[in-house]
């Protein structure tokens, strides 16, 4: 254990989770807007609940923090990956990271390991490591939030097309990382799927 822990590998993996874990949307809401987002909307960390609860206060000032939280948790996914890139460390390695920086954010430990639903993050690496597949996404993101207006499901929707264009651009990769990072996602989702059937999940305007 000790050795692990005081391996490269295992000061990159506690990192990623660390960092991934790192609630930027409470904290720039708390510390610029004097809102609790964890108490208020649907009590997520992410840029969509910081956008709808900091609106209420401040419609400008909201979508300054709902940016500022989207790049700051995709780029906490981006941080620890771009040093192991550095540090020439094996695939393997630089997936666990991609894991473990989603898994940090969705089960902070500062949270009670509790947080977000996972999507900034792990499109931030998604895009170090799969950018063509992030392209697609993101595109995909982009049409069904302009037409939906509803941000799971638009954000589900860029993740399953994401998986499926890997299978096509990568098919000789090793896809169980991704698979995982998908799982999580949806998982964290399910009460925003649930929501969508019964009607009630609030749109993005």
């Amino acid at each position: 254990m000790m050795d692990f822990l005081f391996s490269l590998n295992g000061q990159l993996f506690i990192a990623a989770y660390l960092v991934g874990g790192i609630p930027f949307g409470l904290l720039l809401a708390k510390f610029f807007a004097g809102v609790d987002i964890k108490a208020a909307g649907s009590g997520s960390i992410g840029a969509t609940n910081v956008l709808r609860v900091v609106k209420e206060k401040d419609p400008k000032l909201a979508k300054k923090l709902g940016a500022a939280t989207l790049a700051l948790d995709a780029l906490k996914g981006i941080a620890v990956l771009a040093v192991a890139y550095l540090l020439h460390v094996s695939d393997a390695t630089m997936w666990g990271i991609a894991v473990l920086a989603v898994i940090g954010h969705c089960f902070s430990p500062y949270l009670n390991f509790e947080g977000g639903k996972g999507v900034a993050t792990g499109m931030g690496v998604m895009l170090f490591l799969l950018p063509l597949e992030t392209v697609i996404a993101l595109v995909t993101w982009f049409v069904f939030a302009k037409t939906l207006k509803i941000s799971s499901l638009s954000s589900l929707l860029g993740l399953f097309a994401l998986i499926i264009s890997s299978f096509y651009i990568h098919p000789d990769m090793a896809h169980s990382p991704v698979l995982l990072i998908g799982f999580i996602l949806f998982y964290k989702h399910i009460p925003n799927i649930i929501r969508v059937f019964q009607g009630k999940e609030k749109r993005v305007i």
